[in-house]
């Protein structure tokens, strides 16, 4: 039985750990909020800090929401760092920084553990139903030894190349993911507006190029005004500053990406930050005075 720790049960945190349970793994479990009492009732430990989970589990798991989090996580004074020994592996499953991401590893390396940077991508549906997307940057030894892990969470996953290599992956997928939502919201508020049935136009076009997972998912979130969150505008807003952060690091122009991140701007000035990021439609909709949804 692999000894797995978990920091971080949140929306994707919780049913990711609750597979990992399932697949037969020892879980030790340490959250600012209390742990999920199905997995403690499915034999899983609660732990007082990070520390603890890192001296009781060959693999520490940390599913937390940005890079300041994360760095918390390990080096805080009770924090994972404090409890590893020799041998070891660290997994970041959060979606932070490529650049911290680098630092971490070191610092991780140097006390004589592995470390995995493997963020995912598929949302809540996805850490359900254990069909994540998962990037991972780190060793091939490291890779391996957490793959049936990984098999445990997701579907997709793949060895991208070195420490914050999976990051980088992770931003350029909400870069698409985000354009492609915009795409989406722009097609539908011309359709709708036209007077043609938006519902009727997204059918018809899942039939064609235009097809795609945006289309399906959030765009019939957008026909029916479902915005409880999979996957929160303020995450979302946290990756598209990643990404135009590092551009600038890099030297080179996202105008697109800088674009949609305005909207997602608006859309949190309009409360909508915990709202799913399909609800970026709402900001299209404000500028143009029309929903979707009333065709």
């Amino acid at each position: 039985m692999t000894k797995v720790g978990f920091i971080g049960l949140g929306i994707m945190g919780a049913p990711m750990a609750a597979n990992l349970q399932a697949g037969g793994c020892k879980l030790y479990l340490h959250d600012q909020k209390n742990p999920p009492s199905s997995l403690i009732e499915g034999g899983a430990t609660v732990c007082t800090s990070g520390a603890e989970v890192a001296k009781r589990a060959d693999i520490i798991i940390i599913m937390v929401p940005d890079t300041p989090h994360v760095a918390a996580v390990l080096f805080d004074a009770d924090g994972v760092a404090a409890g590893l020994s020799n041998g070891k592996i660290v997994i970041d499953m959060s979606s932070i920084s490529p650049i911290e991401t680098k630092l971490f590893a070191k610092k991780i390396n140097k006390l004589g553990c592995e470390y995995l940077d493997a963020p995912v991508s598929g949302g809540e549906v996805g850490a359900r139903a254990a069909s994540l997307t998962i990037m991972v940057g780190g060793s091939e030894e490291a890779f391996t030894t957490a793959k049936p892990l990984f098999d445990l969470m997701g579907k997709n996953i793949t060895l991208v190349g070195g420490n914050g290599d999976g990051q980088t992956t992770k931003v350029a997928n909400q870069i698409i993911v985000a354009l492609n939502i915009q795409a989406v919201s722009e097609a539908l508020l011309f359709a709708s507006k036209a007077g043609a049935d938006p519902a009727k136009v997204r059918q018809a076009l899942m039939g064609g190029f235009a097809a795609s997972r945006i289309l399906e998912v959030h765009g019939e979130r957008m026909i029916k005004r479902t915005f409880a969150p999979g996957f929160r505008i303020e995450l979302h807003q946290k990756d598209l500053n990643l990404a135009l952060a590092g551009a600038k690091a890099l030297g080179v122009s996202l105008p697109n990406t800088a674009t949609v991140q305005e909207l997602m701007n608006s859309c949190a000035a309009h409360g909508g930050s915990a709202l799913d990021h399909s609800a970026l439609c709402q900001a299209i909709e404000r500028m143009s005075n029309h929903e979707i949804a009333k065709a």
